[in-house]
């Protein structure tokens, strides 16, 4: 799901923005595509981790004809997936009672908190204006300095 879902957006949205001059695609992978994760993963790092070469490809194939093509690299971002690992928690992280999940995901950030949803969506804004007219075939990283470690 992680790497076809992007991968079949892009095919059915670039003939459209071909046909209409151009446009900002922003795929969602996650620093676990650029950085080693911890065991019982390699599925999802290696999915996220396509989902940033096939964006870097596809920026250089369709970057002359005005069509940007990014990936945001989320950290640990306080959504209901966060919130589900945090109260069934993961074994293989030796991670105790929810209270200590949640102090554990927030302890990786170098922060010192989880990020927002809002957050990303900032970072996905500016990726789709026109501010950002010269990013295309970048990871942009938004993880509170979790991978500057």
């Amino acid at each position: 799901i992680n790497l076809t879902g992007v991968f079949l957006g892009m095919k059915y949205t670039i003939p459209y923005m071909l046909e209409s001059g151009g446009g900002s695609i922003i795929n969602t992978s996650s620093i676990s595509g650029l950085v080693g994760y911890p065991p019982g993963m390699p599925a999802y790092t290696a999915s996220k981790g396509a989902v940033i070469q096939l964006s870097r490809t596809a920026a250089l194939e369709y970057a002359r004809q005005n069509i940007r093509v990014n990936a945001i690299c989320p950290g640990v971002i306080r959504t209901g997936m966060s919130d589900r690992f945090i109260e069934r928690g993961n074994e293989s992280l030796g991670m105790g009672g929810s209270e200590e999940r949640r102090k554990a995901l927030e302890a990786l950030e170098p922060m010192g908190r989880m990020g927002t949803a809002e957050e990303i969506a900032r970072l996905a804004l500016f990726l789709a204006s026109d501010e950002s007219s010269f990013c295309t075939g970048a990871p942009f990283i938004a993880d509170g300095g979790f991978v500057a470690v």
